[in-house]
């Protein structure tokens, strides 16, 4: 299985760097997390390394192997991506979404053979939607949509999996349900997952490292521990800075205040 590392790695748009310097790794069967406020970069180098960006400057390399110089057809069976911003699939079934996966592996015509159909079988209902499979995508609820486009990603098979916000619009059942999935099969299958985030407490509990961006570098990179105990989570959001915004709301107070406790804690 293969792994992805980051060094020195710049990223933008139209030339111009929005989060530089960028070192990092995630191993087969590893989480990555990336942190950060709106704007910070987070979702840029997902779209980067995913090769919908140009990356502007170091080297991002799958199993020592240079991004740019593995041809496009092998990095989608390679890696796999969700983004938050997906594309609209209108007038297609759930089925006919999941069934996109499978196409780096088809042939000129992109027909699905016995084998192909027989994954999709499998993974629709190893993630739970098996059931919604004649159902129009565009007319399921958001956790359920998310779930089809889960089931999508691991159809490819990959061994990198990209995924930008992933729970960004999911209620907390369907973000403790789709983590959940996630979460087994990357174990069970060795898959190295990178994704973004915006919760540090559901990051906490799913990543074995966090890679946290601020003001366009890396702020923290480490184990949830290591960052619980060193107080880079609560500087990451600025959140000594809301002591005035604060007064008189005791409830919003001991929210922010929850970070430090359970940092000063460990």
């Amino acid at each position: 299985m293969k792994g992805l590392s980051l060094k020195n790695v710049n990223v933008g748009y139209r030339g111009k760097p929005v989060a530089e310097g960028i070192d990092a790794s995630v191993s087969p069967g590893e989480v990555l997390i990336l942190l950060g406020c709106n704007g910070a970069g987070k979702s840029t180098l997902i779209k980067s390394i995913a090769g919908l960006l140009p990356v502007l400057g170091g080297e991002v390399r799958i199993d020592g192997r240079e991004l740019s110089t593995i041809p496009e057809r092998e990095r989608a069976r390679i890696m796999s991506v969700l983004l938050s911003d997906g594309v609209k699939m209108k007038g297609m079934s759930c089925r006919e979404v999941v069934e996109l996966g499978r196409y780096p592996y088809t042939g000129y015509f992109g027909k699905l053979g016995r084998e192909d159909e027989r994954i999709v079988d499998e993974l629709m209902e190893t993630v739970g939607v098996t059931e919604l499979a004649g159902r129009d995508y565009g007319k399921i609820s958001d956790g359920q949509r998310q779930r089809v486009r889960l089931a999508r990603c691991l159809v490819q098979e990959p061994e990198i999996l990209l995924l930008d916000e992933p729970t960004v619009f999911l209620d907390v059942h369907y973000q403790a349900e789709f983590m959940a999935l996630l979460l087994k099969y990357a174990k069970e299958k060795k898959i190295a997952v990178l994704m973004s985030m915006h919760d540090p407490e559901l990051a906490r509990c799913a990543a074995d490292r966090l890679l946290c961006i601020k003001d366009g570098k890396v702020h923290a990179y480490g184990t949830p521990e290591e960052l619980m105990t060193n107080g880079k989570l609560r500087s990451l959001y600025g959140l000594d800075e809301l002591g005035g915004v604060l007064a008189g709301q005791p409830g919003l107070k001991a929210y922010v205040d929850r970070i430090a406790r359970e940092e000063s804690a460990t």
